[in-house]
Formats: C-alpha cells, structure tokens, sequence
C-alpha cells in the first residue's frame, strides 16, 4: 500500500470513528458502543495504535459503569503509549497526533478515578495531564481540555 492509500485508510477509519461518536453524543449510547466495539473487533490487536487509543478513549465515555469506564481509558494510555513511548515527548516512534490526546487520556483517568474514590490516584494522573497540556493546541479543544484539568484540580484541592 502506498503512503497515499494508508494516509486514505486511516482518514477512512478516523472518519468513521468520528461519526460513531456523533451518535454518541445525539443520544444513543447503546448504538454507539455497538458500532465502537465492531469496529474495535474489525481493526483487531494489529491495528493502528492512533486508531486503537482514539477507539479505546471514545469507548469508555459509553460506560455507565465507573470500573469499565477506567478498563477502556487505560487502554487508551496503552495503546498511546505502544505506539509513542511513554509520553508526549518520549519514546522514537512518538506520533503527533497521539502528543495532544495525552492530557485528555490522563485527565479522564483521572476523572475514572475520582468516580471510583482513590484520590490519590486521580491526583497522579491530573498532575501527568497538567504536565501534558504543552502539547495542546491554541483551539477550542485544548481550551476545553485545560478548563476541565482546572475544574478537576478545584475538585480534587490540586491546584498548582
């Protein structure tokens, strides 16, 4: 396959990860999760490591269940971390675009944890997604993602 075509495939998959998620948020959870988890099961243990975070990281936002929430979110981590080392700035093979999902993995670990009442391990995580938040660009998304760190921090009694 050519750099074109597997660029192509990969915009296919994020395309369709995309309109999962807009599902999602219109209000059907269940459908959602369905289609998330075939296409989890579609793009298998080989997969792209980009699709397989993004995947992993939308799927845990469709539990109800504190405990799966945080199974998924941690696969999200792994699965960055497989494919960047282990962090934004680490490891030879680090992709770009996995460096800005970094903060919001770790804020949602985070928040996973909260819900699950170990604070000390939700203050592990929000303190590795304030140091992530470099990566994040001057947009919409890491204004929200730097609000919501800020949120959690008052939450949490961890402001810097």
């Amino acid at each position: 396959m050519t750099e074109r075509q597997e660029r192509t495939a990969s915009e296919a998959v994020l395309t369709r990860i995309g309109q999962v998620v807009i599902l999602h948020h219109a209000g059907d959870r269940e459908e959602a999760r369905r289609r998330l988890l075939d296409l989890w099961t579609e793009l298998g243990a080989d997969g792209d490591p980009l699709h397989r975070c993004t995947l992993a990281h939308y799927l845990a936002d469709t539990h109800d269940d504190p405990t799966d929430e945080l199974a998924w979110d941690l696969r999200a981590l792994t699965e960055a971390e497989s494919a960047g080392g282990a962090g934004p700035t680490d490891g030879p093979r680090s992709v770009p675009a996995l460096k800005a999902l970094y903060p919001s993995l770790h804020l949602n670990l985070a928040a996973d944890y909260v819900k699950l009442d170990r604070a000390e391990a939700a203050r592990a995580h929000l303190r590795r997604a304030r140091g992530a938040a470099g990566a994040l660009g001057d947009d919409s998304y890491g204004d929200g993602v730097r609000a919501e760190i800020r949120r959690l921090e008052r939450h949490l009694g961890d402001a810097p």
